[in-house]
């Protein structure tokens, strides 16, 4: 949940820098000037190349936590299964002793965007974030029918 707040406090400041950015980018493109009109242009492409970025970012939470909810709703999750440290996060350690049954799962599996998922996250349990990431892109590709 503080992962979608966070993403939708993004998505509204960056709406906002859009708005403004393009006051600044009439200008200087109605200056006439070179300069002017190569950092208008600039102006207005790199928050569209940020928007398209935060949108591809808003729609794979979007799909990642839908793939979420199904798992949860078949069996406990990864997380679930941890003992908690005093910050209500998973015990990176127990993380670390189960995470080899996650891994054999999509050994024996890995076609299956359960496993790819379940992987995911036992990874974000042991605190890889970069490797959580992409087992669960993987489990949204498959999901989705789309090559991996």
């Amino acid at each position: 949940m503080r992962g979608a707040v966070a993403a939708l406090v993004m998505a509204a400041l960056l709406l906002l820098y859009l708005v403004l950015v393009a006051g600044y980018a009439i200008r200087f493109v109605a200056s006439g000037e070179p300069a002017g009109i190569g950092i208008g242009v600039a102006l207005f492409l790199l928050p569209l190349l940020g928007a398209w970025l935060l949108a591809a970012e808003l729609l794979f939470t979007v799909r990642a936590e839908r793939l979420r909810r199904v798992a949860a709703s078949e069996g406990p999750l990864p997380a679930d299964e941890l003992p908690r440290l005093p910050s209500g996060r998973p015990d990176p350690r127990a993380a670390d002793e189960r995470f080899p049954r996650y891994r054999e799962a999509v050994e024996a599996e890995p076609d299956s965007w359960r496993a790819w998922l379940r992987l995911g996250l036992a990874y974000d349990a042991s605190g890889d974030r970069k490797r959580a990431r992409w087992a669960v892109r993987r489990a949204v590709r498959l999901e989705r029918g789309l090559p991996v």
